[in-house]
């Protein structure tokens, strides 16, 4: 690990809005009361990366707490940091793997869950790693509220069609989609926010796919 990467680590490991693995159960079913110090709704974003996504919804939304969840601390800590030095406060981060996340949030604690150009795991033995499985779905459903809202911003037409077919395989009723954000009517100032891969993606005049649903009753 170079040396920008450990100094990124041991800084992170300093910062109030981070909260990192097993120190993440403390907070379960009190997110908003304990971390937040208010009553707010709490709204993820999975595979947060540098955590873009989730600072300017902050900006946009201060009556609502925004949590960027993501592995890699090195990737967290320009997030977090930008948060610390513009005094957003209705944002943190938490360091965990996405797979344990019901160790972290209570069933019904969250009212949305964003996930944004994640790795799309194309190869099919790897189909138990992508964010939008049959299994990770079961997870948001139980801590989202009844009827909460998903959202999936991707590059990746092959991870957005697989996407699609467990929506639709779950007769799960969709809100939005489209294979071309960037030409369709759907763009607005929450879904115009651009993290730093979808800035190379369009670059590389690469067509977004995003689609929003809820869980059924």
């Amino acid at each position: 690990m170079g040396k920008d990467k450990l100094r990124k680590f041991a800084e992170v490991a300093t910062f109030k809005n981070v909260v990192q693995l097993d120190a993440g159960k403390e907070f379960k079913g009190k997110w908003a009361k304990e971390f937040f110090k208010n009553e707010q709704p709490i709204i993820l974003e999975l595979a947060c990366g540098k955590g873009e996504y989730t600072v300017n919804l902050a900006k946009l939304f201060p009556d609502k707490n925004f949590i960027g969840i993501d592995y890699k601390g090195n990737r967290i800590w320009r997030g977090a940091k930008t948060a610390i030095e513009e005094g957003i406060d209705n944002v943190g981060f938490l360091r965990i793997q996405i797979e344990t996340i019901l160790d972290h949030f209570e069933k019904g604690e969250v009212s949305e869950i964003w996930i944004t150009f994640p790795d799309p795991q194309p190869q099919d033995s790897r189909e138990k790693k992508r964010l939008t499985n049959p299994v990770f779905l079961e997870r948001y459903k139980h801590i989202l509220v009844p009827e909460g809202i998903m959202h999936l911003k991707t590059d990746n037409d092959g991870f957005y069609a697989y996407t699609i077919e467990q929506i639709e395989l779950q007769s799960l009723p969709k809100l939005k989609e489209t294979t071309d954000l960037y030409h369709s009517d759907l763009v607005d100032d929450v879904l115009s926010i651009k993290t730093y891969y979808e800035k190379k993606y369009l670059a590389e005049d690469k067509n977004i796919n995003y689609v929003q649903w809820k869980f059924a009753k």
